[in-house]
């Protein structure tokens, strides 16, 4: 995955309201750094956020400087491609030891201090270009939901894996097994590894793929559990697979979802025979479970 910087130079008052509107948008949130001026004493401060080049890309760029425009004063805002190790030189600054919820302690590989004594599980992370680190709202909400609804022994779909964060989530929680499905090779080795690196292999499986109509006939009835950190597009498109390959009483949980996007969403979760059992919100971004009847 290629990602994008996108950053605006401001004074102090300015950058806390320009952080605001990248950070509903950009990997993470928005990042604000102060710099003086030589010569003088005045701090001019930095403004960055970070977002994955998709598809969607275009939509999200648009839909910030729309946001931008609107603002009572000028904003010049800086666009450019991050090569691979300028990517990573970002994260490592910007992506610590997080908790996530009452179970989780993500630690990036790179990170070497000790943690305290805890009851949560640790998962190990280095996502390379790869979506998912945690720092990401719809990340947060689906570790969170995968808490509420898991239960021990579930077989698992994790659609759109990226890193490889809510495979082995599920894995260190307890499931029967796990497949990763991802359609970009970047994400697919990013998430080999750290499943590796979490010793979760006997359980995960991650494979380059998507949901297709191979899969729902193999997968009939199957999962137990499917979460899709994905696109509102593909999850509309994907809602009639996602009930084909649930097991009878499975659930559901999808995110990626913008609030503008929401309703057409679940109308065609609804239309696919799915019954919507909950929604939530962080900043723009919302989570769905939704369940299949049970026989």
């Amino acid at each position: 995955m290629q990602w994008m910087e996108i950053k605006a130079i401001l004074n102090s008052s300015e950058a806390e309201i320009v952080a605001s509107v990248l950070g509903k948008y950009g990997q993470g949130g928005a990042t604000i750094e102060g710099v003086a001026s030589e010569g003088n004493d005045n701090i001019y401060f930095t403004v960055r956020a970070y977002l994955p080049r998709t598809r969607s890309y275009q939509t999200t760029r648009q839909k910030v400087v729309e946001e931008i425009s609107q603002l009572s004063f000028p904003v010049s805002l800086v666009e450019h491609m991050l090569k691979p190790e300028d990517w990573m030189d970002s994260l490592k600054k910007h992506f610590g030891i997080l908790e996530i919820g009452d179970r989780f302690i993500i630690k990036p590989t790179w990170v070497f201090q000790a943690l305290p004594p805890s009851n949560r599980i640790i998962i190990e992370l280095d996502p390379g270009a790869a979506f998912g680190t945690g720092l990401h709202p719809t990340t947060r909400l689906c570790l969170i939901y995968l808490e509420k609804h898991f239960k021990r022994g579930m077989s698992v779909l994790d659609l759109g894996t990226g890193s490889g964060i809510l495979a082995i989530a599920a894995a260190k929680l307890g499931a029967s097994s796990i497949l990763g499905l991802d359609i970009d090779p970047v994400a697919v080795k990013a998430a080999c590894s750290n499943v590796k690196t979490n010793q979760v292999d006997q359980s995960v499986r991650i494979k380059r793929g998507t949901l297709n109509l191979e899969a729902q006939r193999r997968f009939k009835n199957f999962f137990d559990l499917i979460l899709a950190n994905i696109t509102s597009r593909t999850i509309i498109d994907l809602a009639y697979r996602f009930t084909k390959v649930l097991s009878p009483g499975g659930i559901l949980i999808v995110s990626g979802i913008q609030k503008q996007q929401l309703d057409e969403v679940l109308i065609r979760l609804s239309l696919a025979d799915l019954k919507l059992d909950s929604v939530e919100y962080e900043e723009e971004w919302c989570i769905v479970a939704a369940s299949k009847e049970g026989l």
